[in-house]
């Protein structure tokens, strides 16, 4: 088990998202959710792509819409994508990712937008990595589609 990231021994069963046929181009990402209402887009990989989708379904419940973009590949990184995203969202970016914030998608997305201005919010990893239930762990780490949630709602002031 890495140390960056939650156990993956108690992985949680999600959803399938793509066709088996799905073309990932290296240096590309996914717009998985978008509309020209979108407040924030919010970027994330892996798991928290499956959160962040639940964090959409929520807000877009209670009127807010987000932007949610899976980075299947970070290194290189989709710059344009997430730039053109980003100022169609009112220049703000949350990412959310399952390990520690130092070098992850949250440092790779700021250091690609914000010579644009583009303000970027990390939902990282902040404590020990431990055992337990997958969905107990990334809420207790503040990556969880409540915590999503939250920040956006903080962001556009609701």
């Amino acid at each position: 088990m890495s140390r960056h990231r939650l156990p993956s021994d108690n992985s949680p069963k999600t959803p399938v998202i793509y066709r088996n046929e799905e073309e990932f181009p290296v240096g590309g990402c996914k717009i998985l959710r978008s509309s020209p209402e979108d407040a924030v887009t919010v970027v994330a990989a892996g798991i928290t792509v499956h959160e962040a989708l639940k964090a959409y379904e929520v807000l877009a419940n209670e009127g807010t819409k987000i932007r949610v973009i899976d980075l299947y590949s970070v290194k290189p990184l989709d710059e344009a994508t997430l730039v053109r995203c980003a100022l169609e969202t009112n220049r703000t970016i949350v990412t959310v990712e399952d390990h520690y914030p130092e070098g992850g998608i949250g440092d790779a997305v700021a250091g690609a937008v914000s010579k644009e201005g583009i303000k970027v919010h990390k939902l990282a990893v902040n404590d020990i990595p431990r055992s337990g239930k997958p969905e107990e762990l990334m809420d207790m780490f503040g990556i969880s589609a409540n915590a999503i949630v939250r920040t956006v709602k903080q962001l556009v002031g609701r």
